[in-house]
Parts: C-alpha cells; sequence; structure tokens
C-alpha cells in the first residue's frame, strides 16, 4: 500500500510525481547559500557566460513539462493504471526492471544527444538551446528545445518504460530518481559526501566537462553510466583542481589538454 492509495490513481501519481520532485529538488539547490568553495563555476561565470535568463529557463522547463506530462498520463492509461493499482512484482523484479530501464534510457540519450552534437542542423537549430547554459545550474536540468525535449526526454523515458515492463507504480520511484539525478548532473556544485557523486561517476563534474567548450564533443553520456562514452571512444577523463579565485575547475586529463590549446566548436 502506498500513502497515496484511494486518493489519486498511479497513472496520475505517476505523471505528476516528477514534475513536482524536479521544482523541489532544484528549488533546495537554490535556496543554499553561496558556497563558493564547492562550486565549479562562479557567481561571476554563471551570469557573463550564460546566453539565457532564468525565467527564460523556468518557461522553458515548463513547456517541456506540460508535454512530458500529457505523454506520461496517456502512457500509463494505455497500459492499465487507470483501471487501479496493478499487482506489483517482487522488489527482486522491480530492482531489474529499473536496471534495465536505467540501461535503455542511457542508450537512447546517448545516441540522440551525440546525433544533435554530430549534425550541425541539429545543433544549430534545436540542441543548441540547452548549451546556451554554459554554466549549468539546477533549474536549468531541463532547459531544452521543445522538440529535443520531446524526443530525449519524454520518448526516451516511455521507451525505457515500455521495454523494462515496469508497471506504473515502480514507474512513479524510476522518473522521479532520473529527475533528481539529472538536476544534480546540471546543479554546478561538488559537495562532499553526495551520493550521486560517490556512486556514479556520470556527474555533476562529468556532465559540466561536456557544457564546456573542449568537451562539447565528449561526455554524452547521461544520466546514469558511462559506458558508450568508454566504448565509443568519447569519454573526456578530468581531474578536479582548486582554482586560485576560489572553488573547483573539472579540468580534462591529458591526452585531452590539447584540445583546450585548440578548442573543439560545437557543430
Amino acid at each position: 500500500m502506498a500513502w497515496w492509495d484511494g486518493y489519486i490513481s498511479d497513472d496520475v501519481m505517476g505523471t505528476i510525481a516528477p514534475l513536482v520532485v524536479y521544482w523541489l529538488y532544484a528549488g533546495l539547490y537554490h535556496m543554499l547559500p553561496p558556497l563558493d568553495r564547492f562550486r565549479l563555476h562562479s557567481v561571476q561565470e554563471e551570469e557573463q557566460r550564460n546566453l539565457v535568463t532564468l525565467p527564460q529557463v523556468v518557461k522553458g522547463v515548463l513547456l517541456q513539462q506540460a508535454v512530458q506530462a500529457v505523454v506520461a498520463f496517456l502512457l500509463f492509461a494505455s497500459t492499465g493504471g487507470g483501471a487501479g493499482p496493478m499487482k506489483q512484482p517482487s522488489l527482486v523484479v522491480q530492482a531489474a526492471q529499473v536496471m534495465v530501464a536505467m540501461l535503455v534510457m542511457d542508450t537512447w540519450q546517448y545516441f540522440i544527444h551525440r546525433l544533435m552534437h554530430i549534425n550541425k542542423f541539429l545543433y544549430k537549430h534545436i540542441h543548441s538551446q540547452h548549451h546556451r547554459l554554459v554554466v549549468p545550474y539546477a533549474f536549468g536540468a531541463l532547459y531544452n528545445h521543445p522538440l529535443e525535449g520531446l524526443l530525449l526526454d519524454t520518448i526516451g523515458g516511455a521507451i525505457s518504460f515500455l521495454i523494462a515492463g515496469m508497471t506504473p507504480r515502480t514507474a512513479i520511484f524510476f522518473f522521479s530518481f532520473a529527475t533528481v539525478k539529472t538536476v544534480d548532473d546540471h546543479c554546478g556544485l561538488w559537495l562532499p559526501g553526495n551520493p550521486f557523486h560517490l556512486i556514479f561517476h556520470n556527474n555533476t563534474a562529468y556532465h559540466d566537462i561536456h557544457h564546456q567548450l573542449h568537451g562539447t564533443k565528449y561526455n554524452f553520456s547521461q544520466p546514469f553510466f558511462l559506458m558508450w562514452d568508454k566504448l565509443l571512444g568519447t569519454h573526456m577523463p578530468y581531474v578536479l583542481q582548486k582554482r586560485a579565485d576560489g572553488g573547483l575547475e573539472a579540468r580534462p586529463l591529458k591526452p585531452y589538454v590539447e584540445s583546450e590549446a585548440k578548442p573543439i566548436k560545437a557543430e
């Protein structure tokens, strides 16, 4: 039994929970004090280098989430969620389903994400919107062109759900977890003891490399594992160094140092 049983159906909960989780978790990051010594970029960098304002980011995220909510509700309703709570499989089976969903989501997002960088038209007209946040922050995790949001996140999530064979109730927790992970990857803070940094090598610093000029053709993997980057030669390792003016910086390791001298332009 879940606390919402009798009040709200699993398909409705599965639709709204990731949206609420997104704003709550991103909001927690934005309510923190400056924490300059843990920042991967200074506040000045965020203000000067980003090409989009916070209100524009919030508007873009809300638009993507509106589309996401419609698709999610239709998906859950069509798979039987609207008929009432489905019988849950064992925890072992649910854990296996979640792992399958993670692998499917990573695979889908890697290849679509990489395509949007390789194809000049797709980058210029679609994916470059996300890279207007040169210095990522938590609220901007889902700031994308609407078509990218639909293709990369919404359809990618639907495919993961269907292939894994999860019930809507299991999906509530999986998609909420994926949302928290995505927000964390864009938060711009390297906080000690952060469990995502301890468990996942695909983390805030790893994705920050991708948002910088020298990393736009590397570190495409998101949101969980590094397997496709490592298998297909797009993995850019890094080291965290202290900046002279305070805070931290994720810098590429050799043999990628040359890419800093000769930055790779995004296509």
